[in-house]
């Protein structure tokens, strides 16, 4: 019986690291349209369907609007950098594209891309697949287990990486995968505005959570931390707790998984000749 294999593309952080990718170099059409987003996802989908052939796929994005986490934190990815104009005005035609492929474009109002991969990861596991996470973001090796893994796409060149449990701990100096959301709650994620315990780097964050297992416990037990290290952790328990909300991947979102949608289906051969013309 055919290995059932489901691949779950994390859409933006995708589409942003071909466009940046490309920004020496960009792909422009004779009427001034910037199409590097677009060429470049369209690469990296390719390569992936004809290198790793899944059985079935699907692709996530982040809704229009606000989610959960912004409720929880106003300024959650605050400090973010606006969506280039060329990365706008591409993504409809980028889901397009996705749909003429045979391919389901999943989105969940007031749930983040990372929260549907997780959802439909857990479900994928349960329903026998091996699932494979495509994205080049680091939170989301927290759901890695079983028959879960990271897939990060080559870059310039480089072949892709495929990320189990043992190469997850390797890459974050923990003892298991799920201690990537205690990395986090301590060491903080600029790119998403989570401040973790201020003056606490990655090194100091794995050797913790390596001596305390979670940051819970590295909370019940400052009296066996020294100097500055001590101060800073009992000054930040709750920026290090809520971070810690912050950072865990919910596995619950209102989605479901689909077996027949997302199975691989023929190419709209007719739509994506009109789209690329």
């Amino acid at each position: 019986m055919e290995e059932k294999k489901l691949f779950l593309l994390d859409a933006y952080a995708l589409i942003f690291r071909a466009y940046h990718a490309m920004k020496n170099s960009p792909r422009i059409t004779s009427d001034g349209m910037n199409t590097s987003a677009i060429f470049g996802f369209v690469n990296t989908l390719e390569e992936v369907l004809r290198k790793e052939a899944p059985t079935h796929i699907a692709v996530c994005f982040d809704p229009a609007g606000k989610t959960f986490r912004h409720e929880m934190f106003p300024d959650y990815k605050a400090g973010r950098e606006a969506t280039p104009e060329d990365i706008k005005i591409a993504i409809p035609y980028i889901k397009d594209i996705i749909r003429a492929y045979g391919i389901p474009v999943v989105e969940v109002d007031g749930f983040e891309a990372d929260d549907v991969i997780g959802t439909l990861a857990v479900k994928g596991q349960r329903a026998g697949f091996h699932t494979y996470i495509m994205s080049p973001d680091k939170d989301l090796s927290q759901l890695v287990g079983g028959l879960v893994r990271i897939y990060r796409p080559g870059y310039k060149g480089q072949p892709p990486e495929v990320r189990g449990e043992k190469e997850v701990c390797e890459v974050f100096g923990i003892n298991r995968p799920s201690q990537v959301i205690d990395m986090l709650a301590l060491m903080g994620d600029k790119v998403d505005n989570i401040t973790g315990c201020p003056g606490v780097g990655e090194k100091t964050a794995s050797k913790l959570i390596l001596e305390f297992d979670s940051v819970e416990n590295v909370i019940a037990n400052t009296d066996r931390l020294k100097g500055a290290l001590k101060e800073k952790i009992e000054t930040h328990v709750d920026d290090i707790l809520f971070s810690k909300k912050l950072a865990t991947i919910r596995t619950d979102a209102p989605v479901e998984l689909d077996e027949e949608a997302f199975a691989r289906h023929p190419i709209d051969a007719e739509s994506m000749r009109r789209i690329f013309e």
